[in-house]
């Protein structure tokens, strides 16, 4: 066992990343474009999986993946002395959704065993070859279509998935995700450029991801027309079909309802105190006194992934635009991964 070998590939992995995205098709060699051939496919056989959504994903990862912020994680952290099997279940909402579970289950010294989402299959079996080639040591790694033969499971799905997974798992160590989303708490006093880093909150990856906001809370003075300045940055979004499609669905449901809600021809914002909005909605409420907003954070932990806001509101937050650019050491629904890990 030599976990640093492993994470020396890693590392190499991130190199190659950084290299191929800073590069012009016309300086490409025949492995940039085996990669860039790979992110058309994926975009062809999920139009949300855009080549800009695949690149920044691509880019996020290859900033964390550096010497300096792998040593600082794994530091906490004991590899295991035996390697055991850990069946992975991975989402396809946004791009390399499930590449943490991965490189986890490898840097505790265990062999993934993956089911890949269907809306995501070419990127993490690639990812996974290029770090083989720049390991030292062999990256063990199994995909599947069926888990079994395994000693722990680790799943993500929706919530009525994650009943059925509950049951199945019941007698296998595992972690069961499912569905959260994210909100943001404005004090009324945000420059421009925070509104500005909050839209890059709610329409990265059109929303679909868990780290987005879908549901923001307002002071009762405030002007929903400064929000819908904020968002001018992503107008361009309406052109995309699929999104499209559930702009003018929502839309249509709310005029034939008679819903009241704002408009600005790519977002619709609704008063709504439900957690969740549908795609191209975002809800709102308006709150007289942050205690409110407070419960009510408190009272649907289980169901927000992050809090935006400015820290001076005294919430358990991170700053605006920061939603997704999660660190090594955040861990989707706040389960520490490599803890669970340690005890596989």
């Amino acid at each position: 066992m030599n976990i640093e070998n492993k994470v020396l590939g890693l590392i190499k992995l991130s190199d190659y990343i950084q290299a191929f995205l800073a590069k012009k098709p016309e300086e490409f060699n025949d492995a940039d474009v085996e990669f860039e051939v790979l992110l058309k496919k994926s975009e062809i056989e999920n139009p949300w999986f855009t080549i800009d959504n695949q690149k920044f994903a691509l880019k996020q990862w290859a900033d964390l993946m550096t010497e300096k912020s792998l040593k600082n994680w794994l530091k906490d952290y004991s590899p295991s002395k035996t390697s055991k099997r850990v069946g992975l279940i991975l989402a396809g909402n946004i791009p390399l959704v499930g590449w943490h579970d991965v490189i986890s289950v490898v840097l505790s010294n265990h062999i993934p065993v993956i089911k890949l989402s269907s809306k995501d299959k070419y990127m993490v079996p690639f990812l996974l070859k290029k770090w083989n080639e720049f390991s030292v040591d062999p990256i063990e790694y199994e995909f599947v279509e069926r888990l079994e033969n395994f000693d722990a499971v680790i799943a993500t799905g929706s919530n009525n998935t994650a009943r059925y997974l509950e049951y199945y798992f019941k007698n296998h160590l595992n972690i069961i995700r499912k569905n959260r989303t994210s909100v943001a708490v404005l004090k009324g006093n945000e420059t421009e450029q925070e509104l500005e880093l909050l839209a890059h909150d709610i329409f990265q990856y059109f929303g679909l991801g868990c780290r987005n906001v879908t549901r923001i809370f307002i002071p009762e003075d405030f002007l929903i027309d400064k929000l819908f300045e904020s968002f001018i940055g992503f107008k361009d979004i309406i052109n995309h079909n699929k999104y499209a499609n559930n702009y003018d669905y929502n839309r249509a449901v709310y005029l034939l309802n008679q819903d009241k809600f704002w408009d600005n021809n790519f977002v619709m914002l609704k008063e709504d105190d439900k957690l969740f909005s549908p795609l191209s909605v975002i809800n709102f409420s308006r709150y007289s006194s942050l205690d409110d907003v407070k419960k009510f954070i408190s009272e649907n932990e289980e169901n927000i992934q992050c809090v935006v806001a400015k820290n001076e509101l005294g919430l358990d937050s991170i700053p605006f635009g920061e939603a997704q650019n999660p660190g090594l050491d955040t861990y989707a629904d706040n389960v520490d991964t490599m803890k669970f890990l340690e005890i596989v």
